[in-house]
């Protein structure tokens, strides 16, 4: 896979209260930016999802698609996608770092390839897009739960 473009944010929470939010992907809709469904496919172990279909529509990108996931504890996750129309790849991770202060850095890692033509740095950008509005949208959801 191409590099991948990352971002960090601190949260006001606990690993576990974060990954929680990233794990309830039925919520997406309400707080992931440009999510319009995440319906959870099959579950994995630990009752968090394996798969997950997305239909997604935030520019660049505007695509169906399904994603394998791999939990870490309240750790990271990361993810691969398993099937797309649009998308043929998109690899990404949650990095989730215990501050010791109640706090939590979220570091988010994206890689994405399309099936059309597009110049990297376009590319890049919308990777950046994408990440800035997940972390923003997430902080957000996060910390009005607590």
């Amino acid at each position: 896979m191409a590099e991948q473009t990352s971002s960090s944010i601190v949260i006001d929470a606990t690993p576990a209260a974060v990954m929680d939010v990233i794990a309830d992907f039925p919520a997406y809709p309400a707080w992931a930016k440009g999510v319009k469904v995440a319906t959870v496919r099959s579950a994995g172990t630990g009752g968090r999802a394996a798969e997950v279909f997305f239909a997604l529509d935030v520019a660049p990108i505007r695509d169906e698609y399904t994603l394998a996931y791999i939990w870490n504890g309240d750790r990271d996750v990361s993810w691969t996608l398993a099937e797309g129309k649009m998308l043929r790849a998109l690899d990404g991770s949650y990095i989730l770092d215990d501050r010791g202060d109640g706090t939590t850095e979220v570091t988010y890692r994206l890689a994405l390839d399309v099936s059309i033509p597009l110049i990297g740095m376009i590319k890049r950008k919308g990777e950046k897009i994408l990440i800035d509005a997940a972390l923003k949208g997430l902080k957000q959801r996060v910390e009005s739960l607590a």
